[in-house]
């Protein structure tokens, strides 16, 4: 045994936290030797991790946080995604699609079974198709043993699972339950008996509890206009601290959060949540040399934004198509980042926005029959987007096109194409799959055309129906489900529906009314807001908080508050990407 530690190996088997502050150095060797191993097969391990040896471990995604362990004899499949400190106690069973918050304990014999079998009487069992909706569980929760977990369920944060109890259904945040099947039996903020009638959606940091507790207000100017108004306040008394910690002196760049890479979003999220809340840019440089230093970002060839290359330093953007364009992701959302943090810092681009500028009329509506309108739906309307700003940003600039009507056939095509059904564009969808990619699809879609230039959506009612029916799909919108992306996906079609047509205006309302109740309690005080759980692809900066949550939350915040009519409460109004404002007119009207 090495002379350094008296302890087994087997002992960090079944006691995994103590491995970082007593191992030997044989051991930590070891350990490093079988996480290289599960590095070769894709696996991503933060600081001070332990996997076991002994665990049974046969992933095709597994992703630990700092400080996260894997004991002895656990048997783990699938695809796992877990935050910080979180620990898998041996025996433990976690298998299919996975995701786990920070601060996640589960106990020893318990099972998360993000997967179910078929049983349909005109086959064999072991011959049914495998179905995997996953499991969620958030942020600080406790599953005692025992414990066995459905394919389907959330666990919202800071709950505490029983031991021996069997979960069917979500379990709403801060709830302590137990049983076969579980059942709530008290809020956990209760000291001294059952408080489930102040239990509300949502996350619910410290501090404003208390202001979203209660029964959903039927009175737009009761508790949740109070509660909004307060929001406000805190949100703006923080600005300046959130933004300044996402600050790096050394390299004179914004990251997201602290430890992320500096990114060219980073800095623009910056500049959006100052101007929001503050009314004024980022202290951290004046007005002008925030202008420069964006402005000196465009490429001056294709007149897009590329992102810093890994080093830090200037990106370099691949090779156009035949069209002339250049499919770059990162670059194409930075036509409407950069573009419009300019405008708020008093400026714009220099340059046009060149590969806009010299695609013809027909290049254009190749490109458009060419897009992955029936697979992925989100891409294509992201790619209307970024190519409608290019083109807004090139006549601020008085640029022509390369061929006069581009902008004209770009809304031509649009109208012609859309789904009479839907009131959309691309596929409807499948109960499998749901309308994810058509309604998020959409609304990249219509912000950056008809949105933007203040033109009305073809068939508002249609796209009320849709949208509606998707906000209760509980794979993205039960309590701890949502993230950024989908709820602002949501809310802004129903608010820009809404300026035209008062279809369903209830279900509207009360939709959010419950979004915005949850909304307001994810905020952390110092840090703003998290982006959310991953989006369908992974998408999506994950549950930390950072300047993209904090400036895509802000805006969606004030777009429920608007559907709700308490948006005056906030004393704010978005001016950037989010803006409800069209920015500019076409020049010509589009058919009614």
């Amino acid at each position: 045994m090495d002379a350094e530690t008296a302890l087994d190996d087997a002992y960090f088997d079944y006691c995994p936290w103590d491995f970082v502050g007593r191992a030997s150095a044989g051991q930590r060797a070891a350990q490093d030797a079988h996480q290289r191993r599960l590095a070769e097969s894709g696996a991503r391990l933060g600081p001070r991790c332990y996997v076991s040896p002994a665990a049974g471990v046969f992933t095709g995604t597994l992703r630990l946080g700092t400080d996260s362990y894997i004991a002895g004899h656990a048997y783990v499949t699938g695809q796992v995604t877990a935050g910080d400190d979180c620990t898998v106690n041996p025996y433990a069973t976690v298998r299919g699609r996975i995701t786990l918050g920070d601060g996640v304990r589960i106990g020893a014999h318990s099972s998360l079974l993000g997967f179910n079998h078929g049983f349909a009487p005109d086959r064999p069992v072991h011959r049914q198709p495998l179905t995997g909706k996953g499991i969620i569980v958030g942020d600080d929760v406790w599953i005692g043993s025992h414990v066995v977990v459905l394919d389907g369920v959330t666990i919202g944060d800071h709950c505490v699972v029983g031991a021996g109890a069997v979960v069917t259904k979500d379990l709403a945040p801060w709830t302590i339950a137990a049983g076969n099947p579980a059942r709530p039996l008290r809020d956990r903020r209760a000291q001294g008996g059952p408080r489930r009638d102040r239990a509300v959606s949502g996350d619910q940091p410290r501090g404003l509890s208390d202001d979203l507790s209660g029964d959903r207000p039927g009175d737009p100017s009761g508790d949740l206009g109070d509660a909004v108004a307060r929001f406000a306040d805190r949100a703006r008394e923080q600005a300046a601290d959130l933004v300044a910690r996402c600050w790096n002196p050394d390299t004179g760049r914004y990251a997201d959060r602290p430890g992320a890479p500096a990114t060219v979003r980073a800095h623009c999220d910056a500049v959006e949540i100052a101007d929001l809340l503050l009314g004024s840019p980022p202290e951290q440089l004046a007005a002008d040399e925030h202008a420069a230093r964006l402005r000196a970002l465009q490429d001056p060839g294709s007149g897009l934004v590329p992102e810093f290359a890994p080093d830090g330093g200037p990106g370099v953007l691949p090779a156009p198509a035949a069209d002339g364009w250049i499919d770059d992701g990162n670059a194409e959302y930075h036509v409407l980042a950069v573009g419009y943090a300019l405008d708020l810092l008093g400026s714009r681009l220099t340059r046009p926005v060149h590969v806009v500028r010299r695609m013809t009329a027909g290049q254009l509506l190749a490109r458009l029959e060419s897009l992955p309108w029936r697979t992925r739906t989100w891409s294509a309307g992201a790619w209307v987007d970024c190519w409608a700003t290019g083109a807004r940003r090139n006549l601020e600039l008085g640029v022509e096109d390369g061929e006069p009507g581009a902008l004209e056939a770009l809304f031509g095509w649009l109208t012609t194409r859309v789904d009479l059904w839907t009131g959309m564009w691309g596929t409807a969808g499948s109960p499998a799959a749901g309308r994810l990619q058509l309604v998020n699809g959409y609304y990249r879609l219509t912000r950056g055309s008809y949105a933007q230039f203040g033109l009305d959506v073809p068939y508002a009612e249609r796209v009320v129906d849709t949208v509606l029916a998707h906000g209760r799909d509980q794979r993205w919108f039960a309590a701890g489900r949502e993230n950024a992306c989908n709820v602002l996906d949501v809310a802004h079609p129903l608010w820009l529906t809404g300026r035209r047509s008062g279809h369903r205006a209830a279900e509207v309302r009360a939709w959010a009314e419950e979004q915005l109740t949850r909304a307001l309690g994810r905020w952390r005080d110092g840090a703003g807001f998290g982006f959310g759980p991953a989006g369908e692809g992974g998408g999506g900066p994950g549950r930390e908080p950072g300047l993209q949550g904090t400036e895509m939350w802000l805006a969606i915040v004030w777009l429920l508050a608007d559907l709700v009519g308490v948006a005056d409460r906030l004393t704010y109004r978005p001016r950037g990407v989010h803006r409800p404002e069209p920015a500019r007119s076409p020049g010509f009207a589009t058919p009614g």
